[in-house]
């Protein structure tokens, strides 16, 4: 039984040894520094798509390149680069009726294609959507707004970050009437900033709203440092 208890402690230190491996051995304080930096949108990504069914699978696959191709079209009359339009390749899917008893009817077919572009001009966005209305575009999946430089928005939130746990730090230890030392560790996880999103509007009228050029970009950013301390 002694033997058996022995190992058992001998096997659980084994284990926990790395845990703190990492820790400190001298009196420390660790921070964790936050930033936000708040940027206008400059830029678009909108992605549309058109659906349609038919009895016959062919009639839906031509009634959706159609569609695509004259939205296409418009958009390079207008000077759009084609590498700033993605064109997803024909979904087709077969539509069944299911009856309370029998097997289940089909009766038609379902097909959609879906066109995705950058806009680099905020100002030509709602041009574009007008466009795709125009062209037989019936639904839009979603608008993103964003800035060109995300770079210098995400730098200047970054340094933003590290003020703070810097602050935060000295403020600590000037309460705790210590002496902060040197930078021991940093720890850098960048958060994932999520564009502006408006989802799921309708295709059955203009676009008038130009309330999207009001919107406001947070662009975040955090770290973790752990600081020395001593008398």
């Amino acid at each position: 039984m002694k033997r058996s208890f022995a190992l058992g402690i001998l096997v659980a230190a084994l284990f926990a040894a790395p845990v703190f491996a990492n820790q400190p051995d001298f009196p420390h304080i660790s921070t964790t520094g936050y930033g936000e930096i708040e940027a206008t949108p400059d830029m678009a990504e909108f992605s549309v798509r058109v659906v349609q069914s038919q009895m016959d699978a062919d009639q839906a696959k031509q009634a959706v390149d159609a569609v695509v191709d004259k939205f296409l079209t418009g958009l390079m009359s207008k000077g759009i680069e084609k590498k700033d339009i993605q064109s997803s390749n024909l979904y087709l899917s077969p539509q069944y009726h299911y009856p309370e008893k029998g097997k289940p009817e089909l009766v038609g077919y379902r097909a959609s294609r879906t066109v995705t572009l950058q806009v680099m001009d905020l100002d030509n966005l709602n041009s574009y959507l007008d466009l795709a209305l125009d062209s037989g575009i019936n639904q839009v999946d979603n608008i993103q707004l964003k800035v060109k430089d995300q770079g210098q928005y995400q730098e200047a939130a970054r340094m933003a970050a590290i003020k703070d746990a810097q602050s935060k730090a000295a403020s600590l230890a000037k309460g705790f009437d210590q002496k902060l030392g040197k930078v021991w560790r940093i720890e850098y996880r960048q958060p994932m900033n999520q564009p502006v999103v408006m989802r799921n509007m309708a295709m059955d009228s203009k676009v008038e709203s130009n309330s999207y050029q009001d919107s406001v970009i947070t662009i975040r950013d955090r770290v973790d440092v752990t600081y020395q301390i001593g008398k």
